[in-house]
């Protein structure tokens, strides 16, 4: 059995200690981040590898920044996005045992018509073309991370109110469907069909949020959109035993605006 989370972190050096908190409660087996924030020599290694867990970075200063961390060896890094031309730190790709995992930080977007959101258009289509690659080898595969997109109506709190707006544009559910068009499995509907045929023994109900805005009683009141997700090759779907969202880091002191999203396989 081997736990994955991923985890949108919003600069780990600001959230160390709900970092080694929710490590120490929860044990997973590996760890993708997001949004760490920092350069690699700054990255905060000596207090996660006291946990027990190996690092690769991928860094870069202020911004961006993902990293894999791991109970076992990783091997066979890589990182930035195959086939895209860019400077950003936001992919980075390892084997772990059997299992090769991702972590992933699609751009925002900025606006709909940017040329920020060209580019995370163009995230997606090099993705869904590296993604293919990887299926052809036939591996449990794992690709977690923050990709900026509530896929359908069913991931967002007010479906009115963001219909064609960012992260819940047609261009980007497009970009997000291609993943999934290309053989990917979302590991949380594999569990809990938008439906509702699931059982309902999952904490969060219905609604399965991972990111709440820091304004206006967001999270208090629910306001959320899932947007962060862990994406599985159908080797890896096959093995998937449990799926689940961890909300209780999202009302700790100084949160992450974003929570752990975690499977078993």
């Amino acid at each position: 059995m081997m736990k994955i989370a991923t985890w949108n972190i919003n600069s780990i050096r600001a959230r160390m200690e709900s970092l080694l908190r929710w490590l120490q409660e929860t044990a997973p087996d590996v760890v993708l981040l997001q949004e760490t924030k920092c350069l690699e020599e700054q990255f905060p290694y000596e207090p996660i590898e006291d946990l027990g867990y190996n690092i690769a970075v991928f860094g870069q200063k202020s911004y961006n920044g993902v990293a894999i961390l791991s109970k076992k060896p990783i091997e066979d890094v890589t990182k930035g996005l195959p086939g895209l031309e860019s400077t950003e730190a936001r992919y980075i790709e390892a084997v772990i045992g059997t299992v090769r995992v991702a972590s992933i930080y699609v751009p925002n977007g900025q606006d709909i018509g940017t040329e920020k959101f060209a580019q995370k258009l163009a995230f997606f289509k090099a993705l869904q073309s590296h993604m293919a690659t990887l299926l052809s080898y036939g591996e449990q595969c794992v690709m977690g991370g923050d990709y900026n997109v509530a896929p359908t109506d069913a991931d967002v709190y007010d479906p009115e109110k963001f219909q064609n707006r960012l992260l819940a544009s047609p261009e980007e559910r497009a970009g997000f469907q291609s993943l999934l068009n290309a053989g990917m499995v979302d590991a949380l509907r594999a569990q809990f069909p938008e439906d509702g045929s699931a059982n309902r023994s999952f904490k969060n109900e219905a609604r399965y949020y991972t990111w709440w805005d820091y304004r206006q009683g967001s999270f208090e009141k629910n306001h959320g959109l899932r947007i962060d997700h862990l994406l599985l090759s159908p080797q890896a779907s096959d093995a998937l035993k449990s799926v689940g969202i961890d909300r209780d880091p999202r009302s700790w002191d100084k949160p992450s605006d974003h929570v752990p999203v975690w499977c078993h396989l």
